[in-house]
């Protein structure tokens, strides 16, 4: 089997480096995360989202949930 080269951020890079496994070469990360998901996988995915929840709206726009009143 071949191989290619792909540019991915600094972001996705730290991203794949956290799940990546002991022994586990980076590709390997890749090919374990995305093996078996399709989109008809992710349709039904989608169907569990809660599309009226926004980050924003659960947050003060910062992304930091801010605490409830109760504390």
């Amino acid at each position: 089997m071949g191989s290619k080269r792909i540019w991915v951020s600094e972001d996705l890079h730290g991203r794949l480096r956290s799940a990546n496994r002991p022994n586990e070469t980076l590709g390997e990360t890749v090919e374990r995360l995305v093996d078996g998901y399709s989109l008809t996988t992710f349709a039904d995915d989608a169907d569990d989202l809660d599309l009226a929840f926004s980050v924003a709206d659960a947050t003060d726009r910062t992304g930091v949930t801010p605490p409830s009143a109760d504390e």
